[in-house]
Parts: structure tokens; sequence; C-alpha cells
């Protein structure tokens, strides 16, 4: 029982560092801002179910889309080390608008524009992003033809995207307690563990393509 705990705990704190609620916070805030609390809360909800969704899609095909390509977990793991450490860096140095980093600056200016921003862009990229599929992916495939494994680590979304859920509902009053500085200091913490999380997964892959060498 306590190995599953355990289990189910580590699957929740690297989804936890990767999805980001709480640097999603400040996003959501100025892409809802000046709009009443029911839209809010409709955009809220509508990209957490969606996000959910694409999320369990690639959970459960991406290690069929990993054979089908030919990729191997070790080129996933330092692939997705890769993407984690950008994001890492772009927390711990400041970057106001970390997770926004996919779009370009049109598709910015035209998600602010756009009456539903559910699907894009809370739902794709912020919610369901790369380093997320990645995380993912990598846990789905380390725990094939392990059925409570790969319960804990759905178990596990689950429960972030209700934190992230609630997160999001209670962001602005957050925000008002915390200040530019609070979230500041939160996401720089945030983006250290990220930056150690992927030195993890580089290392791991790097020490597999040496065993294979030898």
């Amino acid at each position: 029982m306590l190995e599953h705990i355990h289990s189910f705990l580590g699957y929740f704190s690297k989804l936890f560092v990767t999805l980001d609620g709480i640097g999603l916070a400040p996003v959501f805030i100025a892409l809802t801002a000046n709009s009443k609390a029911k839209w809010r809360n409709i955009m809220m909800n509508k990209a957490i179910v969606i996000a959910f969704f694409i999320l369990i899609f690639f959970a459960y095909t991406g290690s069929v889309v990993l054979d089908l390509l030919g990729i191997s977990l070790t080129a996933l793991k330092i692939a997705g080390g890769i993407l984690l450490l950008i994001m890492a860096i772009d927390l711990v140095l400041g970057n106001p608008e970390p997770a926004m980093n996919n779009e370009n600056k049109e598709e910015r200016k035209e998600s602010m524009k756009r009456a539903d921003i559910s699907v894009f862009p809370l739902a794709i990229p912020l919610l369901s992003g790369p380093a997320t599929i990645t995380m993912l992916t990598i846990c789905m495939k380390n725990a094939q033809g392990m059925p409570l494994e790969r319960s804990l680590i759905i178990a596990a979304l689950a429960v972030n995207l209700i934190v992230v859920w609630l997160i999001l509902k209670f962001s602005s009053k957050v925000s008002q307690m915390l200040g530019k500085t609070g979230v500041s200091v939160i996401n720089r913490i945030v983006g250290i563990l990220l930056a150690a999380m992927s030195c993890e997964f580089l290392m791991n892959g790097l020490i597999e393509i040496l065993k294979q060498a030898r």
C-alpha cells in the first residue's frame, strides 16, 4: 500500500511541475481580464475537460506512435529533457509568460480576441503542452504491462487537473494575495525543480546510449 502511495505521489509531483498550474494562473487572468465570472468559469471548465481527453489520448497512444515511427524511449527521454530544460530556463529567468512560448505574436493576438479561449490557448498548448505529453508518454511506456501503475498515472493526472482547476478558480484572489513578487518566486522554484528533472531525463538517456554502445 505504501509503495503504491509513493508511486502515486511521484507521478503527481512530476505532472504537477510540467502542468505548472501556478504559472498558468497569471496567464489565465490576463486572457480573461475584464470578463464576467460566469464566462471565466465556462472557459476554465471546458479547457480542463478538453485537456484531460487530449492527455488521456496521448497517454495511451504515445507508445504506439513511438513504435510505429521507430522512436526509442531513450531518444524520447533526451528530447523530453531538452524541452523540459527550455521550459525551466524560461521560468527561472523570469519570462513573464513561459507557457505561451509555443505561440508566435500573431497567434497570441488572435487568442486574445477570440470569444472562446478554452481550446486555444488554454487546453492547447497551455495545459496539454509538449512537456506534459512527453512526461505522460515516458511514464506510461515505463509502466507497460503494469495495469495498476498505469492506473496510478491516470489518477495522478486527474488529481493534477483538479488542482489546476482550483488554482484557476481562485487565481484572481491568489494573485492579489501573492502579488507579482510572490508569483515570480514560486515560478522560479518550479523552474529549478523542472531543470533538475530535465537533467535526470538527459542523464538517463545518455547512460542508456553508453550502455548500448558497449
